[in-house]
């Protein structure tokens, strides 16, 4: 298996996951209701799945080898964007959870959260295609077998590490919401 295998098929479920940002929108909008923890939900996937996880892979380890590889201008090229593009998404995610906790706080943010929403469910399809149509399989050539298959035993430990950072981190916050509850 090439290390693309594993990339692509987070992509189907990053994409399963965005296709529930439509009822979500049309919800807030009929009711003019935030579901709080349908954003924490979604946020949580994003941060952690489709950014920490999957753009890990992509930043901290395809990137990271191809920086090395004497790459064509048009890949280069493609990779920066691609850096860019994740940067944008995070930045979104961030301003998502911005507008849910002003919402929380008495401020109707609900166009604005149906706008972030929006702007994530339509970014991350046009982000996805270019890496699956544009970059990952022409990107392989550049690697032999044996750094593919580095690669890919790589990606594997960083999805083992990943469960128990994220739930380490979860009882971290849990303890120190009980100090404060003291």
């Amino acid at each position: 298996m090439k290390p693309i295998g594993p990339l692509m098929w987070e992509h189907r479920l990053i994409e399963k996951m965005l296709s529930f940002f439509e009822g979500a929108t049309k919800k807030i909008t009929e009711q003019n209701k935030v579901d709080p923890l349908f954003i924490d939900t979604a946020v949580d996937f994003i941060r952690t799945y489709a950014d920490r996880t999957h753009h890990g892979k992509e930043e901290d380890i395809l990137f990271r080898d191809l920086v090395k590889k004497q790459l064509s201008q048009k890949h280069a090229r493609i990779m920066e964007e691609l850096v860019e593009e994740h940067t944008y998404a995070r930045n979104k995610v961030g301003m998502l959870v911005d507008a849910k906790e002003r919402y929380l706080k008495g401020e109707n943010t609900s166009r604005e959260v149906v706008a972030l929403l929006k702007e994530l469910a339509r970014f991350y399809p046009i982000h996805i295609e270019k890496e699956d149509k544009h970059f990952f399989y022409p990107c392989m050539d550049y690697f032999t077998k044996e750094e593919q298959d580095r690669m890919l035993q790589e990606f594997f430990e960083l999805d083992r590490k990943m469960i128990h950072e994220k739930y380490r981190a979860v009882v971290d916050r849990i303890e120190a919401q009980s100090v404060l509850d003291s």
